[in-house]
């Protein structure tokens, strides 16, 4: 993917990357993302949850939202953030973090109508393989009460740091402990709804859940 004014990365540019790889692996490394855009001049940002298939991007909700009204088919900036650790220096100045991050621009687009309960089983089944085929059917009025918008991916950079602190060569030699503070998303144990029917278990989709899809 050829950088653009929009995406070529001016500081520690090092650490960025143009190809759509690691672009799709950090999207698909977590279900949260964040759309900025503009409302009669205005701007705004709004965190939501999003999903990839192929080279394009989605999010989805109420028709009545504002955003998805005024961002369909207007300019927006979707980004996205993991935190993978605190790093420690030897001085304020130095420390850090480890992350991985993508941020996308493009014209966001409107799925059709005919398209959307594919678009939102798709969506089900990035995070829970499986699950639409143990659901009722959408109904005819939920999936209209739904709008989903698009993205594809043809204008992104992403960035990343890993590894220990950098700290001032004269620094290493000071009595004071560096090193990275891990950090990482735990999913906890299902708890089952007190009105499901006796003797229901919890699917392996279920009971295998993880929010990264980037080995699936």
């Amino acid at each position: 993917m050829t950088p653009t004014e929009r995406t070529r990365l001016r500081r520690e540019h090092q650490r960025g990357s143009y190809d759509p790889q690691s672009i799709y692996d950090i999207l698909d490394a977590t279900t949260q993302c964040s759309v900025g855009y503009t409302i009669d001049g205005k701007p705004y940002v709004t965190p939501t949850f999003h999903w990839r298939e192929g080279n394009h991007v989605y999010w989805h909700g109420s028709s009545a939202s504002r955003m998805l009204r005024k961002t369909a088919d207007a300019e927006v900036c979707l980004s996205v953030q993991i935190i993978d650790g605190y790093v420690m220096a030897r001085s304020a100045f130095h420390h850090s973090a480890n992350y991985r991050s993508a941020t996308l621009f493009g014209r966001a687009f409107k799925v059709p109508e005919e398209e959307k309960a594919a678009r939102l089983d798709a969506f089900v089944e990035h995070l829970w393989p499986g699950r639409t085929e143990v659901l009722r059917p959408m109904q005819p009025q939920e999936i209209k009460a739904t709008t989903i918008l698009g993205l594809e991916i043809t204008e992104a950079s992403a960035k990343a740091r890993s590894g220990p602190p950098v700290d001032d060569d004269a620094d290493y030699d000071l009595p004071i402990w560096a090193g990275i503070i891990p950090m990482t998303q735990v999913v906890g144990a299902p708890l089952a709804d007190p009105r499901n029917l006796p003797d229901l278990t919890a699917p392996d989709h279920i009971l295998n859940f993880t929010p990264d899809r980037t080995s699936k």
